[in-house]
């Protein structure tokens, strides 16, 4: 993407959000690592729920040359930008992908998959627990014996207040906001903005009602769920990469990830 001379009026979100959110190596480069520490198989076949612009999807086809992807999203739009943008870049392993206009909740034809992935905290959409449920019995039911489901999550104190993060991009400043935060239902507003060298601001590019899920309750719906096992990876300071935790030392802000086994 050409960043330079970017305007709230020129510039794509969706072009934006891959390039300010998006880290497809980060989610390729931990299921790897996760197959080879719990001894298991390299993860070949992808299910991408809330794929959006499936931008994961394709990196991880263009990261084997025999890795396939399902991915699942409900916004048509969205879709046809990712055919016409990502999916284009496969060239002939185009055959090996496969983006589905369905809500996650009704699953696909197809089953046995290594690995299901919902990133980008997509699925704090749901916010009552029977529906989150739910969802983790449709993931379980689409992975073969051995696969997993492959969750990120955030949390920290400052995930609970109100606040404004700017980050500066080549051509861009990209604006984290969060709104109100309720205490009671974990209820949360937030959104993205971005900021421009010409002073426009593309304010609102995208929205997001959420719930915010903890760690116990993710790992409490899960094995509800039926999966047999969860691990948590999390980051610290003096390494490079997440690791195996049973514990962990609380921070402001934090992003953590969990592997869920069939």
């Amino acid at each position: 993407m050409d960043t330079s001379n970017l305007t709230a009026s020129s510039a794509d979100p969706l072009h934006l959000y891959e390039n300010s959110v998006q880290d497809t190596e980060i989610v390729i480069n931990l299921v790897d690592r996760i197959c080879r520490e719990r001894g298991r198989d390299v993860a070949m076949s992808l299910r991408e729920d809330f794929c959006g612009t499936g931008q994961l999807s394709v990196d991880w086809v263009l990261s084997h040359p025999k890795r396939t992807a399902v991915g699942l999203d409900i916004d048509r739009s969205t879709l046809d930008w990712a055919h016409r943008k990502n999916v284009s870049r496969l060239f002939d392993a185009s055959d090996r992908i496969r983006l589905v206009e369905r809500n996650v909740l009704d699953g696909t034809r197809e089953v046995g998959f290594d690995v299901v992935a919902a990133t980008n905290f997509s699925y704090f959409a749901f916010h009552e627990r029977t529906s989150l449920v739910n969802y983790l019995r449709s993931a379980r039911q689409a992975l073969g014996e051995g696969g997993f489901l492959f969750l990120d999550v955030h949390g920290g104190p400052d995930s609970q207040f109100e606040l404004e993060e700017v980050t500066d991009f080549d051509g861009f400043d990209y604006v984290w906001e969060q709104g109100m935060f309720d205490p009671i239902n974990h209820r949360t507003m937030c959104r993205i903005h971005y900021r421009f060298p010409d002073g426009t601001e593309l304010r609102n590019a995208f929205t997001y009602d959420w719930r915010v899920w903890t760690i116990p309750e993710l790992k409490d719906a899960l094995i509800e769920a039926e999966f047999q096992s969860v691990d948590v990876w999390w980051e610290r300071e003096d390494e490079d990469e997440p690791s195996a935790a049973a514990t962990a030392e609380n921070l402001e802000s934090w992003v953590a990830y969990l592997s869920a086994w069939r």
